[in-house]
């Protein structure tokens, strides 16, 4: 069995590093800070075939693989972090789910200018109260005429402050069936935003309200039975979640390695202290694992073997992998870690948040202990017979 990647994915990423040092590194610090979305960033990648890796060429993309587009964003991260959120974006996602169930249409509408990085599209999924717990969504899309009546709100969306369309996910009926997916424009009557907030990353999000909104029959993506076709491949989502959370991790390790290196303490450098051995040890243990359980999902899902399991576990060991490593990096780099002058900090910030987004740890490990007893957990409590009734 061969873990090394081929010669033409070693080229690839060669290319794709070499574009970042070029295009990147400078100002890598100021864009990580910069909450809005980098637009310059996004057309220069489209113009570098790094939009839509994943995607047919007949819908813009290029292509090439699930694995491709993880040595890209690894490639992209080690130079400037902030920009593999840009990769992410244009390859993993709803803008996947555009290219695999949206109409020629709505791929020419929605799909081609976010593909040419002059747009982003914004998933419109938790609710205040449906958060984890997906299928408890109360946004409801009620018949009028051919379209439909949206009403309900929705959490916690990446680019919602600034997105061209809204992926929503909405309630035509009871149960998982009823539920499905419209594309909602952000100016349309009936949408409003609340006011924008940040998460710890800096990353800002804004409450999205669905007031009577109309929705033309062009605009509806799934109708109902449409969320299970959507979550089928939100295991292949993951993944660049995954990828990132990784790749932040090993840029703070690469970090914290050359400080180590170079930083020189009771006039000797710090690499020299057993402590630190250790600890760089640890961290190059946890990285290499998780590396592994992360290119076997994609390989896989690749071949068309997509593992729910294999997805969980790579996601679920590579978030923790990459926060660990990246606070671990603070600690080793003291102030200097702790500053924002350098973005190891804000690695470990953007990682934590990945522990909760796209699937927290802790329901990936609910997934994990099915596949380990070969059966369904309910989370939820028992009906009781007064409730049944």
């Amino acid at each position: 069995m061969d873990f090394r990647l081929t010669e033409e994915q070693r080229l690839f990423a060669d290319s794709v590093r070499g574009f970042a040092q070029k295009h990147l590194a400078a100002g890598a610090v100021a864009r990580a800070h910069d909450p809005a979305h980098p637009f310059d960033v996004a057309r220069l990648l489209a113009k570098q075939g790094l939009m839509g890796i994943t995607m047919p060429e007949a819908d813009g993309g290029q292509g090439g693989t699930l694995t491709d587009a993880v040595i890209a964003i690894e490639a992209i991260a080690s130079v400037c972090p902030r920009s593999a959120d840009v990769i992410q974006a244009g390859n993993f996602g709803p803008v996947r789910v555009l290219a695999e169930f949206a109409t020629p249409e709505q791929k020419a509408k929605y799909l081609a200018p976010i593909l040419a990085g002059e747009t982003v599209v914004c998933l419109g999924m938790s609710e205040p109260e449906a958060g984890s717990a997906v299928t408890d969504l109360k946004t409801t899309a009620t018949p009028d005429g051919d379209g439909y009546r949206v009403s309900g709100s929705k959490v916690f969306s990446t680019h919602g402050p600034y997105a061209s369309v809204i992926l929503a996910y909405v309630r035509y009926g009871p149960g998982v069936g009823g539920i499905g997916s419209m594309l909602i424009e952000p100016d349309w009557d009936g949408v409003s935003f609340g006011k924008r907030s940040s998460f710890m990353s800096g990353e800002e999000w804004v409450q999205i309200y669905f007031e009577n909104v109309y929705v033309p029959p062009a605009n509806v993506l799934l109708g109902p039975g449409g969320f299970k076709k959507q979550i089928a491949g939100f295991n292949i989502e993951r993944i660049g979640n995954t990828a990132r959370s990784l790749a932040f991790g090993r840029y703070a390790f690469n970090q914290a390695r050359e400080h180590a290196l170079t930083r020189r303490q009771f006039g000797r450098p710090l690499c020299e202290f057993q402590g630190l051995q250790w600890k760089f040890a640890d961290m190059a243990i946890k990285l290499e694992g998780a590396q592994l359980l992360l290119y076997r999902a994609a390989a896989n899902a690749d071949r068309g073997l997509p593992s729910a399991y294999e997805t969980a576990v790579a996601k679920a060991a590579c978030n923790v992998t990459g926060f660990e490593v990246a606070s671990e990096a603070v600690q080793i780099m003291g102030a200097m870690g702790y500053s924002r002058e350098n973005l190891v900090e804000w690695c470990m910030r953007r990682c934590r948040g990945w522990m909760i987004a796209g699937g927290s740890v802790e329901i990936l490990k609910n997934r994990i202990a099915e596949h380990v007893f070969d059966r369904r957990f309910d989370q939820r409590p028992p009906k009781t017979a007064e409730a049944a009734e």
